[in-house]
C-alpha cells in the first residue's frame, strides 16, 4: 500500500501549478515590451523598405514649396516676423512635411489589413489596446521624424536659406505633438475608412486644406479678423507655429496656449481610438 494519502499533491503537481497559469488567464503582466518593439519595427520595416517613396520624395516635393515660393514671393528682401522670407517658411515647411507623413503612415496600417483580410495580424498578438494603438503612433512619428531630417539637410544645404535652431525644446515639442496628433487623426480614419477612397478623402479634404492654410506661406497678422480667428481654430497652425518659434524665436501665437492646446488635443484624440480599438468597431465586426 502507499503510504501516501490519494487527495495529497505530488510536489511536481504543486510546482506546475505554480508556474502555468489557467488556460484563458494573462500570463503577461504590465507592458509587453517584446510585443510592442516587434509591432513598432514591422511598422518601420514597413515603410522603410520603400523609403524613396516614404521618405526621400517627401522631403524632394517639400524643398520644390521652397524653391517655388522664395523665388516668386522672396525677392525684394521681402521679410516676414523681422526674417527673411525664406527663413521664415522654411521651418513651417518641415513642420508641414513631418505632420502628412505622419498621417499618411498610420492611416495606411488597419486599412490594408482590413482590405487584404490580414487585420487579424494586429488583433491577434498579445498586445493590449494601449500597446497596439502606442505602436502605430510611434512608428508613425518616425516617418514623419525621418522626413523632417531628411527636408532641414536639404534646407540647409540649400543657399540663402538659414535654418538654425534657437530653441530645441519647443522644435522637438511642437514636431512630436503635430506628429503625434496627425498618427492618431491617421489611426482614427483607418478604423472608420473601407477602403483607400475613404482615407484619400480624407486626405484631400480635411488634412491637406489645414495645412496649407495653417500659416506656413504667411503671417496670420496679415489676415482679415475673420481668418484670423479662423486660423485660431485650426490646430495644425500652432503645431507649425511653435515649430517656427524654435527655428526663429518668433511666433504667431503664444507658444504655452500652442503647447496646451495640442497636448489637450492629443490626449483627446489618443481617448477616442483607444475606445474604438477596444469596441472593434469596423475592425471585429
Amino acid at each position: 500500500m502507499l503510504d501516501q494519502p490519494k487527495n495529497e499533491k505530488s510536489p511536481s503537481a504543486e510546482f506546475a501549478a505554480q508556474t502555468f497559469s489557467e488556460p484563458g488567464v494573462a500570463v503577461i503582466r504590465g507592458v509587453n515590451w517584446g510585443g510592442f518593439l516587434a509591432l513598432y519595427w514591422k511598422e518601420v520595416r514597413r515603410f522603410f523598405k520603400v523609403q524613396l517613396q516614404t521618405v526621400w520624395a517627401p522631403s524632394i516635393t517639400t524643398l520644390l514649396f521652397l524653391v517655388i515660393f522664395t523665388v516668386a514671393l522672396g525677392r525684394g528682401d521681402r521679410t516676414v516676423l523681422g526674417v527673411p522670407f525664406a527663413d521664415f517658411i522654411a521651418p513651417g515647411l518641415i513642420c508641414m512635411g513631418m505632420i502628412q507623413n505622419a498621417f499618411a503612415n498610420s492611416s495606411f496600417s488597419l486599412l490594408v489589413g482590413k482590405i487584404q483580410g490580414t487585420i487579424v495580424d494586429y488583433l491577434m498578438p498579445p498586445l493590449s489596446v494601449g500597446e497596439l494603438l502606442a505602436g502605430l503612433v510611434s512608428a508613425a512619428v518616425t516617418r514623419a521624424a525621418l522626413v523632417g531630417f531628411a527636408v532641414w539637410l536639404a534646407m540647409s544645404l540649400w543657399p540663402g536659406v538659414s535654418v538654425s535652431v534657437v530653441h530645441w525644446w519647443a522644435v522637438i515639442w511642437f514636431g512630436l505633438m503635430g506628429s503625434a496628433m496627425l498618427a492618431l487623426l491617421g489611426v482614427l480614419t483607418s478604423i472608420w475608412a473601407e477602403k483607400f477612397d475613404h482615407a484619400a478623402a480624407v486626405t484631400n479634404f480635411v488634412v491637406a486644406p489645414l495645412a496649407l492654410l495653417s500659416g506656413t506661406f504667411y503671417s496670420i497678422d496679415r489676415l482679415s479678423p475673420t481668418f484670423q480667428a479662423f486660423s485660431h481654430a485650426n490646430p495644425f497652425f500652432y503645431a507649425i507655429s511653435g515649430f517656427r518659434y524654435g527655428f526663429l524665436g518668433e511666433s504667431d501665437s503664444p507658444v504655452l496656449i500652442g503647447s496646451v492646446v495640442l497636448l489637450a488635443i492629443n490626449i483627446l484624440l489618443a481617448a477616442i481610438c483607444y475606445m474604438l480599438l477596444k469596441s472593434g468597431w469596423k475592425i471585429k465586426s
